[in-house]
């Protein structure tokens, strides 16, 4: 059974699919056992992320926000004790984020950014949750803002979607960290991505679908679900040399190493 570590079930393109009832139970006809669905605005779409969660067996979220939204005065307004509340008020949330550094759209500025991506960091540590990185043109910030907040502490996390350059993806692991890969691994122009992952042990690699966005090969264009996961699955096995079997039992162990307050019901 596999484990998609990161989607967005609460996203209005899924109402495409029948919601998220509909997308979760196709998912779990095609063995995907579990989902994390991530939070990208605290003030006004989390209640909704928790929703989703609450509703669904095996269905976990996540409170936070992207960095495309980290200017907004709303999410500015947060204090770190407020999200370590918010984190703390349910069992079905389970980590931080996605929070992190995207310097390609640039829709809010980087020091608004970091600071955000600070304060997040800092609430991963106060409640020991791992903390779900977005990064993207970022990666010296990233690293660096990472040992100057992270060094010595309990932090942990993933580096979601992960299509950074080795040396960001060496850094992360060096951390401690995981690394999730997506449907841009399967895509033909990603051979360096490919490369990378051959070489990230594999009791440190998850899997996900960032669903409804980046639907892998041979579904790319289409909306992505949870389900297709496997795809993603299947090209990583074949990279490692292991059966998709032992992909599968794998990285779910692996994500319920890192998100340990996520329990099967």
């Amino acid at each position: 059974m596999y484990i998609d570590s990161h989607c967005h079930l609460n996203h209005d393109r899924l109402l495409n699919l029948g919601g998220a009832g509909q997308v979760v139970a196709n998912a779990n006809a095609a063995e995907v056992e579990g989902m994390l669905t991530i939070c990208c605005r605290i003030s006004d779409e989390f209640p909704e992320v928790l929703r989703v969660a609450q509703e669904q067996k095996n269905v976990w979220c996540t409170i936070g926000t992207h960095p495309h939204e980290a200017s907004d005065p709303a999410e500015k307004s947060l204090t770190q004790s407020e999200i370590v509340r918010l984190a703390n008020s349910d069992s079905k949330i389970v980590g931080i984020g996605e929070s992190g550094l995207d310097y390609f759209y640039k829709h809010s500025t980087a020091e608004d950014q970091q600071e955000c991506f600070r304060k997040h960091i800092r609430a991963c540590i106060e409640t020991g949750l791992p903390l779900i990185i977005h990064a993207r043109d970022a990666d010296d910030d990233i690293i660096r803002i990472l040992r100057e907040e992270g060094s010595g502490t309990n932090l942990k996390g993933v580096m979601h979607c992960f299509s950074s350059g080795r040396t960001m993806g060496e850094a992360a692991l060096d951390f401690g960290f995981y690394i999730s890969f997506s449907g841009i691994v399967t895509f033909p122009k990603a051979p360096e991505l490919r490369d990378f992952a051959k070489d990230v042990p594999l009791d440190r690699l998850l899997i996900e679908t960032d669903a409804p966005y980046l639907a892998p090969e041979p579904f790319r264009g289409k909306i992505n679900e949870p389900a297709l996961v496997v795809h993603t699955a299947a090209l990583l096995a074949g990279l490692k040399g292991v059966t998709p079997e032992v992909m599968a039992a794998q990285t779910r162990a692996n994500f319920f190493t890192l998100f340990d307050k996520a329990k099967l019901s």
